[in-house]
Order: structure tokens, then C-alpha cells, then sequence
């Protein structure tokens, strides 16, 4: 069993952009107050970061969280999404990066170890074993227990092998985006552990984002969703008219969207693990009161028909 396997006792894990409030970057608003508390006593353990969420903010408020409960949780972040002083996005895995954010990480959460730390996205301008010798090297001095890739790809998972162990690969997975089959299949070849992010698809599956919400852009204030560059509304309308498609077929079979979201996400036989995002104690209830059933194989066709259209 991986140092990751070890602590993923449960099938799901925050979501730290939730925790993004008002600082910007990559999140979705303010979160309820007690949410953290509420997770943590419905059984969480895991919660995963990145500095992006927030600016930092997300980082924070985990740190102050788990102040007195360091030994009973686990944290994932990530580096290779950092920003310069006026807050423009920079998408580096330069090495000088890597260990930079690393230690920042390290600090706005003041702990002296980070459970599993992740490249968060490939970077075509760098070999992605650089940043992993980095890692490498920090693993061994005991400031990360493990190591991940998120939003990979097969040649950065080959390479990454002839680097270091990788105890995880964490990416989108719903009913408008699978992994290829040929990431899958080494992933299972490999036995490494997989997470899937994006179940309800930053609200769009969850019917939270409708039309009339999306074209009044409805969003409070430090939602990405409002102006961010990859939420594109043509592309937002086009898969609301599909859920709405969906929604009859679904109540036929007796599924509410939640349900078939996140059945739907644990429906492979490679997809142990999701990681949740929802900001609300109420989003979390529902999520977590869902029963775990087997979709009929016909039934997730059709399902896919309808996204897929």
C-alpha cells in the first residue's frame, strides 16, 4: 500500500477551492461558516489545496483548521499555478518555481510536512522530471510524504517514473470528460491510485449553473466563473441544454442529478476516489447522503448519448 493509499480511507475529499473567498484566483465565492467542522465530523480526512485557490487563501484557512488536528488529517497541494505581485497567472514548472512554492505552501499553512504534493499541470516548456527531482529531494528531507500529478498526460506519467514513485494522479472525471483510455490503462498497469476532480462540473451537472444564472452572470464577487477566461459561455450554454435533455431520462430511472453525477463518476472500476468542492453544509449533506448504487451499463450509455450529442 502507497503513503497516499494509506490515508484515503474515505471515498471523498474536499475540495480547498471552496475555501477561496474573496482572494481571487481559481474559487468559487465565499464558503459556509463550519463547513470544515461539518466534513471533518461526517468523516473526512483528506482536503486538498493548491496556492492558486485563493491566492493563498485556501491554504490559510486549512492551516488555521488543522492547527490542532495535524496527526488526524491529510493535506494534498500543488505547485505550477503561481502568480506574480499584480496577481497575473503564471503556469510554470521551472524547478526554482517548484521549490518556491513548496515552501510558501509550507508556510501560509504552517505545518512542517504536506501529505501528498502534486505537479497541478503540465508544462510544455519543461521536462517534467525537473520538478520532480525537486520533489524528489523534499521527499527525502521529510517535507512531503508523497507524490502526484494532476491533469497529466501518458508521456509525463513515463517520464515521471523514471523520477520518483507516483502515488497518485488526480483528474477531471464526468459525464462530459473521462481520462483517455490509454492514461487509464497505465494507470491500472501501475497501480497508481486515481481522484477525480470536476463531478458536477463547477455546477453545471448539479443544475446550480442554469441559463438564466449564466446569462446574468450571477456570480458573487471572487467566483472565477464570473470573468475567467476558460469559463466560456457558449460552451456553458451548450452543456446546460444538455442536462436539461438529460433531466427526463434520469427522472424516468429515478436519479436525481446528484445522484447520477457522482455514480456516474464512481462507475469505472479505476475510479476509487472524488474530490468535492461544494461550499455549502447543505451541497455536502446531499452529496454525502447519496447512495452508492450500480448504473446499468444501458443506462450509462444513454447518459453519455445525451452529453455526448
Amino acid at each position: 500500500m502507497s503513503v497516499f493509499t494509506s490515508f484515503l480511507s474515505h471515498p471523498y475529499i474536499f475540495g480547498g477551492a471552496a475555501l477561496s473567498a474573496q482572494g481571487g484566483g481559481y474559487g468559487f465565492g465565499q464558503a459556509e461558516a463550519g463547513l470544515l467542522d461539518y466534513v471533518f465530523d461526517r468523516g473526512i480526512r483528506v482536503f486538498d489545496t493548491a496556492p492558486i485557490y485563493g491566492f493563498g487563501a485556501s491554504e490559510q484557512a486549512l492551516g488555521l483548521f488543522i492547527k490542532n488536528k495535524r496527526e488526524k488529517v491529510s493535506i494534498i497541494s500543488k505547485s505550477g499555478v503561481d502568480w506574480h505581485d499584480s496577481r497575473r497567472v503564471n503556469m510554470s514548472n521551472d524547478p526554482k518555481t517548484t521549490q518556491k512554492m513548496l515552501l510558501a505552501s509550507l508556510t501560509r499553512m504552517k505545518t512542517e510536512y504536506i501529505d501528498h504534493y502534486m505537479i497541478h499541470w503540465p508544462d510544455t516548456d519543461v521536462d517534467i522530471r525537473f520538478p520532480l527531482e525537486v520533489l524528489a529531494k523534499n521527499q527525502l528531507e521529510g517535507k512531503i510524504k508523497s507524490i502526484g500529478l494532476c491533469n497529466t498526460n501518458y508521456d509525463d506519467l513515463e517520464k515521471a517514473l523514471e523520477v520518483v514513485e507516483i502515488n497518485s494522479v488526480q483528474m477531471q472525471n464526468n459525464l462530459f470528460e473521462r481520462p483517455s483510455d490509454r492514461v487509464i490503462s497505465f494507470l491500472e498497469e501501475k497501480r497508481i491510485p486515481f481522484v477525480g476532480w470536476g463531478v458536477f462540473d463547477k455546477g453545471i451537472i448539479s443544475a446550480r449553473v442554469d441559463k438564466k444564472r449564466e446569462l446574468s452572470k450571477n456570480y458573487e464577487e471572487g467566483d472565477s466563473r464570473k470573468k475567467s477566461v476558460w469559463w466560456k459561455q457558449a460552451d456553458v450554454l451548450n452543456k446546460i441544454e444538455k442536462i436539461e435533455k438529460l433531466k427526463p431520462m434520469l427522472r424516468f430511472h429515478e436519479l436525481s442529478l446528484i445522484e447520477a453525477a457522482i455514480n456516474y463518476a464512481f462507475a469505472p472500476k479505476w475510479a476509487d476516489h472524488i474530490l468535492i468542492g461544494s461550499k455549502t453544509i447543505k451541497d455536502w449533506e446531499q452529496v454525502l447522503d447519496v447512495s452508492r448504487r450500480e448504473i446499468a451499463s444501458e443506462i450509462l450509455l444513454e447518459m453519455e448519448a445525451i452529453c455526448h450529442s
